[in-house]
């Protein structure tokens, strides 16, 4: 699938690339990143290769990240309308302000301004809540947005980083007032981080949310680059954010990854992006690259088609524990559909059941 066959995202009808450019790495504000020159490089190969879609955050290094697309913009001639921008709120950029971030009224109406001045454009394309603020009432964020959007200044919304019961009540509030409606939904999502497949991707898939999910290579760390002999010695730019997760478990994906990316002639990194790609309501995945090379490398797993057989050889090895009643849900398959088969799927006769005569049972407890 190259770059420019593109996907609707969500129940909506905005057309973006199948990968996400995001721009958490342009900017060398917080100790490692891309300079302006590289992020330019960057997004320049991004768009000739077909891509319409770049994700960044108000806070993401202090702000220079947007500002950096604004300049981009601006200084490359490139025209706004073909690109689909989008932001976030919820950050505080001003310590000690209890209104500097947050999800309430005042404070997305001004991340809001100053998100459109550093990136020098009258509107966004996408403004997602960064994070659930439980402070502020859901219905007090959703008249927020609704208002941005028929005043002009934001085209869609949608949610980042929190729970799907607080998603779905937002949604079903919007729905009942006629406010714009979610259409995304930004998760972390890999090999690493597969949690999400509990309660937010089966909400995301009954309410219409395309799935945009963000650190499909957990930080770098299925790029298979860091070595087990290697584990204590590693100090990595993003400190704890990596180190925590160098587990056995990882370490076992990792080889899974290899072992796969050699049958394809691909890297791990590949592989475990065409596996994300692969999963149900994925509609657009967030790739970050601090260098033009990695972005390269990125993309090459938009050629890339994994097996039925080697899909699942990742799905176990990376299998995750669900929260109740996922695993519940998931075995009661005799007790409620027992001895048929429904949309494909064939149960085993109910143990519990009568096994004989069912009528004949019926007549006897016949009150």
């Amino acid at each position: 699938m190259p770059l420019n066959h593109y996907v609707t995202l969500g129940r909506s009808g905005l057309r973006v690339s199948p990968f996400c450019l995001g721009a958490m790495t342009f900017g060398e504000d917080w100790g490692w990143g891309s300079s302006e020159s590289e992020s330019f490089d960057i997004m320049n190969h991004f768009i000739e290769q077909g891509g319409n879609f770049i994700d960044t955050a108000n806070f993401y290094t202090k702000g220079h990240s947007e500002k950096i697309i604004g300049d981009y913009l601006h200084k490359e001639l490139k025209r706004r309308d073909q690109l689909v921008i989008a932001t976030k709120f919820f950050s505080n950029l001003y310590t000690g302000d209890p209104n500097g971030g947050g999800a309430n009224r005042k404070s997305i109406v001004s991340a809001c301004e100053n998100s459109l001045r550093r990136l020098r454009s009258d509107y966004i394309d996408l403004y997602w809540m960064h994070c659930w603020d439980r402070f502020t009432p859901i219905d007090e964020t959703m008249s927020a947005l609704d208002d941005l959007v028929r005043a002009g200044k934001v085209r869609y919304i949608g949610f980042s980083d929190t729970p799907a019961w607080k998603v779905a009540q937002a949604q079903t509030i919007s729905s009942w007032r006629g406010w714009a409606p979610l259409i995304a939904l930004q998760i972390e999502y890999s090999l690493l981080e597969r949690t999400v497949e509990g309660e937010l991707v089966p909400m995301a898939l009954e309410l219409g949310l395309g799935i945009t999910p963000w650190s499909p290579l957990k930080q770098g760390i299925l790029t298979g680059k860091y070595k087990r002999e290697d584990v204590n010695k590693i100090e990595p730019g993003r400190g704890d954010w990596v180190k925590n997760y160098l587990s056995d478990k990882a370490f076992e994906i990792i080889d899974e990854l290899s072992a796969i990316g050699k049958e394809l002639g691909a890297t791990p990194a590949a592989v475990a992006l065409a596996w994300v790609k692969s999963k149900p309501g994925v509609a657009s995945t967030i790739i970050g690259a601090r260098t033009l090379k990695q972005l390269e490398e990125n993309l090459a797993a938009l050629d890339l088609k994994l097996s039925f057989e080697q899909i699942r050889r990742l799905d176990e090895i990376s299998k995750p524990t669900l929260n109740f009643p996922h695993e519940f849900i998931q075995n009661v398959g005799a007790f409620g559909y027992g001895g048929t088969t429904i949309n494909g799927e064939q149960f085993a006769p109910n143990p519990l059941a009568p096994q004989d005569d069912a009528r004949r049972y019926e007549e006897l407890v016949r009150v």
